[in-house]
């Protein structure tokens, strides 16, 4: 088989910024936990992660806006009916093939996404009831801050229950021979992964990407200096 028909053969479905993502939040959400336990006292590292943590999230948000097709938050958040037929489908053993995120597999990133967001924001705020605040506990009440310093912690067991449902879901895939790592590494899946006569993505400007990630920077470094003055 010559190369141009083994390319023929795969489809691009996921761009280089929703990649670099992906992959960039896996980092530091193991750094997290890492600096969490085993960082230094004063939780300097764990914390410049927080902020880290929070302008991917930003950007990926952006992105889902105004991102690639697949990348984009209309593409693969479908309504509960959706979701429910594909769940039914999946009991029955039917493998339902699809361009990105399947519609149980983009609530799943909705999920994910929005306890990231909690574990960031409270953070924020969280104190460790010996040295370190959070840059805003200042704002609230002590009896706030150790709400919001509880919800930080157990956040954590939340975020690592579905990390385990979201390993278990490529395992299963896995094992029917749809291999969902691999694409989120090249952006691109076999043919025979698609449904009929699927189109590439309709990819954006890494420049695009690249304005959207300072954006996110902006205004994450904005909404804590705002609060700080």
């Amino acid at each position: 088989m010559t190369t141009s028909a083994r390319s023929d053969d795969r489809v691009a479905v996921w761009d280089l910024p929703t990649r670099l993502f992906h992959w960039g939040l896996v980092l530091l959400v193991i750094s997290a936990v890492l600096s969490r336990n085993w960082g230094d006292s004063l939780l300097v590292w764990h914390m410049i992660n927080g902020y880290a943590l929070l302008v991917l999230l930003v950007f990926r948000i952006l992105w889902g806006i105004v991102g690639s097709s697949t990348a984009r938050f209309s593409s693969f958040v479908c309504g509960p009916g959706a979701v429910i037929a594909y769940l039914r489908g999946a009991l029955r053993g039917e493998h339902q093939l699809s361009v990105g995120h399947n519609p149980a597999g983009g609530w799943s990133v909705l999920a994910m996404l929005a306890v990231l967001t909690l574990q960031g924001v409270t953070g924020l705020f969280a104190s460790d009831d010996i040295l370190v605040k959070g840059p805003l506990a200042f704002l609230v009440s002590e009896r706030s801050v150790a709400l919001l310093s509880t919800l930080h912690r157990w956040g954590i067991l939340l975020l690592l229950g579905l990390v385990m449902f979201h390993l278990g879901a490529i395992a299963l895939y896995l094992s029917k021979g749809d291999n969902l790592i691999l694409p989120m590494i090249t952006g691109r899946k076999q043919r025979a992964q698609l449904p009929p006569n699927t189109p590439a993505i309709t990819p954006r400007s890494h420049g695009l990407a690249l304005a959207m990630l300072a954006l996110a920077a902006l205004l994450v470094w904005l909404g804590i200096a705002f609060w700080k003055w």
